[in-house]
């Protein structure tokens, strides 16, 4: 199983994140059409377009809105700047509380419930969240998506093999299953009975197999901590119209993992958290607040630094001039001299000798050819005389 050479922090239990692409032309438009129903209608409190310096031929919007009645939802949608595949999209809801499952998907906040409507690729692999994607006839082809699928992580992946081709009733999304929380967070792979030894080649790296009639939930990468490929995986998925209770619990219980954040994901969720611009007017006056108080501990601390400061040079001041009167006080303080500098060195040994202990004078040294102080006994400091002389 892949995991992630550098530890990633975890996606907190109150956001819901989501990536895609939208396909064709329009995706302005219809996003501010379905924000602008929602709030008429009181499904939004409130929603923005922001303008302020956004990223270079990016948009922006934010929406807030009531999950479950009482629990306030924030969340913020980027689209990128168009190409020719379309305009890929990032979307991050924050909750009050940890997120369920039950609670509206934040993609219907933004994006119309319309099958109609191509907002719904999977960035990894371009296949359809609402939809059941039936994998290609040819090997490789089945390889490459299943490898792309496997590292994908901002969505999460199932795979089903069809033990016999199903009927009309089996061939329902697992979407249309899911809570409505997941229902746009899923891509469903449908493998026809054949490609069952295509389909566990391609899934090796990953650790993961497929149960022939039964379906896995691939890790992703980084892959979530917890993740053993046995809990997601289902013996028998029957593709009969029944409803598959297992399966849904394995993606439900997938989607509980503490999950790492994946690429971009940080970014996306520190600009929801940092640069939040729909605010209500009490959370304005808390934001005022909470400047006006910073700003307030910020002047306190410049003005004891100065305080400080200011303590120090007048210490400072101080010594120096206490330094100047002991040096004009010293005795034997000599007027500078026009001769040659005297070393550092001489000069300290100098000072010191001015501060010599009474009754520790050095004794002079006898001046040669004086006679001061006898000799060594038997001499004399003049040579003897001859006794003839």
């Amino acid at each position: 199983m892949p995991t992630s050479p550098t530890a990633r922090p975890t996606t907190p239990p109150t956001v819901w994140p989501a990536r895609g692409r939208h396909v064709g032309t329009g995706a302005e438009d219809t996003v501010r059409r379905t924000l602008r129903r929602l709030k008429d209608s009181d499904v939004l409190d409130d929603f923005a377009e922001l303008s302020e310096d956004p990223p270079v031929g990016a948009r922006i919007f934010e929406a807030r809105w009531k999950a479950g009645g009482t629990v306030t939802v924030r969340a913020r949608l980027t689209l990128a700047p168009a190409s020719a595949g379309g305009q890929e999209w990032t979307l991050l809801a924050e909750a009050e509380e940890a997120w369920d499952p039950a609670w509206p998907s934040p993609a219907t906040m933004f994006w119309p419930d319309d099958p109609d409507v191509t907002w719904d690729r999977d960035i990894a692999t371009g296949l359809r969240l609402r939809g059941l994607n039936t994998l290609p006839d040819d090997d490789k082809a089945v390889r490459r998506l299943l490898k792309d699928a496997g590292r994908g992580a901002w969505n999460i992946h199932v795979v089903v093999h069809e033990a016999m081709t199903p009927d009309h009733r089996g061939r329902v999304p697992l979407a249309d299953r899911m809570p409505p929380g997941l229902r746009h967070r899923v891509v469903e792979h449908r493998a026809a009975p054949q490609q069952l030894r295509v389909v566990n080649w391609a899934l090796e790296d990953f650790g993961v197999q497929v149960p022939r009639g039964g379906a896995v939930v691939l890790p992703g990468t980084p892959a979530p901590a917890g993740y053993d490929a046995e809990d997601f995986s289902v013996r028998t998925v029957f593709l009969d119209g029944t409803e598959p209770t297992e399966l849904v619990a394995a993606v439900t219980a997938f989607a509980e993992l503490p999950r790492p954040l994946v690429d971009g994901a940080e970014e996306a969720l520190t600009a929801l958290r940092e640069d939040w611009r729909l605010l209500t007017l009490e959370e304005e006056l808390a934001r005022e607040r909470k400047l006006v108080a910073m700003y307030a501990e910020a002047l306190e601390a410049m003005t004891q630094s100065r305080d400080l400061y200011r303590e120090a040079a007048e210490r400072a001041a101080e010594a120096l001039a206490a330094y100047r009167e002991s040096a004009e006080a010293a005795p034997g303080r000599l007027p500078p001299s026009d001769g040659p500098a005297v070393s550092p060195l001489r000069q300290l040994g100098r000072t010191l000798e001015r501060f010599r202990l009474p009754g520790k004078a050095s004794r002079p040294s006898p001046s040669p050819g004086t006679g001061d102080g006898p000799g060594p006994e038997g001499s004399q400091d003049t040579p003897p005389k001859d006794p003839g002389d």
